[in-house]
């Protein structure tokens, strides 16, 4: 799999700052969007998108829209809890190899269903029925199960904390369970960063100093 050097493709720091300026526009009543509408051109234009986002599946988080982007901007992979699983890093791998995109962001969420399912497993001993259902919340449980044994306080506050460090978990297994992407971002060619967005307020945030 060739790891394509596109000269032209912004840097991850650009990137960065064209979602939090689409972010601020979705937040903004009457501001302009940016996002393109459908045409025929699209057909036959190949695929440059300037960052990956590996979100959640919560259908109140379209992660183009909270960006305020169009079609080609963004390559998004979503699942549940944004849980790092071997399809969605062969989905990311493919398309930083493939078409150059140099920013990777994980997207967390407030009031994230995953992650309170994996917080009452722990806290009760009863996990899902649904053994795919349980895939999903075993692969969570390990990153947020010492917030939860030492619970004290807001349940909400709980709930956000472990959303956060289910996303600095997942960034850091990206960053090296991926032979490819380690190469990538040892390379400096491509950046790996968390974030998360707030049901509450629309805004999207991005962790440690991204």
């Amino acid at each position: 799999m060739p790891h394509l050097w596109d000269p032209t493709a912004l840097s991850p720091e650009q990137g960065l700052r064209r979602l939090a300026d689409g972010n601020r526009r979705f937040r903004e009543a009457g501001a302009a969007s940016l996002a393109r509408p459908w045409s025929p051109a699209l057909a036959s234009e190949a695929q440059r998108p300037f960052a990956i986002v590996l979100g959640c599946s919560d259908s109140r988080i379209p992660v183009e829209i909270v960006f305020d982007e169009g079609f080609g901007a963004l390559f998004v992979v979503r699942i549940a809890g944004n849980v790092v699983a071997p399809s969605g890093v062969g989905s990311i791998e493919f398309a930083a190899s493939q078409f150059g995109t140099r920013l990777v962001v994980v997207l967390g969420h407030t009031r994230c269903g995953a992650i309170g399912a994996t917080v009452s497993a722990l806290q009760t001993g009863d996990g899902p029925d649904s053994k795919n259902i349980r895939s999903l919340t075993d692969r969570i449980a390990p990153h947020i199960e010492g917030l939860v044994r030492a619970q004290s306080g807001d349940p909400g506050t709980l709930q956000r904390e472990a959303m956060r460090a289910n996303v600095r978990a997942a960034v850091a297994e990206l960053r090296h369970a991926s032979r490819i992407l380690e190469e990538l971002v040892s390379a400096g060619r491509v950046a790996i960063v968390g974030a998360e967005y707030e049901l509450e307020t629309g805004s999207v945030r991005f962790f440690d100093g991204a």
